[in-house]
């Protein structure tokens, strides 16, 4: 637990985008198994089974951001390690679904812009003073 008594705004906003980026996570996992039966988009993945793995994938990545978005309102610095790796991760997943999309991948774009912030926000000068002390 942090001995700052007074959590920086910016470590809030970073909860509050970490959780709307878990939340696009899931969102983008549930709408990509509902595309499961178009041979098109399983075709882009390399077959169902890519499909599948990368909706779920995408679920759990969401699942594991949202959890751990509590830990950096308490100053856990274990928690704003995990969510920057998280959000790393999400990128790569995102440019990836982003590029192998026939259609429109507008939601795989907003996901990185918001992880993108997310890590921004959680790296700055108060940011750190918080987790650190």
């Amino acid at each position: 637990m942090s001995e700052v008594s007074v959590r920086p705004a910016g470590v809030t906003v970073v909860a509050v985008v970490a959780w709307i980026s878990g939340a696009l996570e899931i969102l983008g996992g549930i709408i990509l198994l509902f595309q499961a039966g178009d041979e098109s988009v399983a075709a882009a993945f390399g077959g169902s089974g890519g499909l599948w793995a990368a909706a779920i994938g995408s679920i759990i990545i969401g699942i594991v951001i949202v959890v751990v978005a509590f830990g950096l309102l308490r100053g856990n610095t274990a928690a704003r390690m995990i969510v920057t790796v998280v959000e790393v991760l999400s990128i790569i997943g995102s440019l990836f679904l982003a590029f192998a999309y026939l259609g429109s991948a507008v939601g795989e774009w907003a996901g990185i812009v918001v992880s993108l912030i997310v890590l921004l926000l959680l790296w700055t000068r108060r940011a750190s003073a918080f987790f650190n002390s």
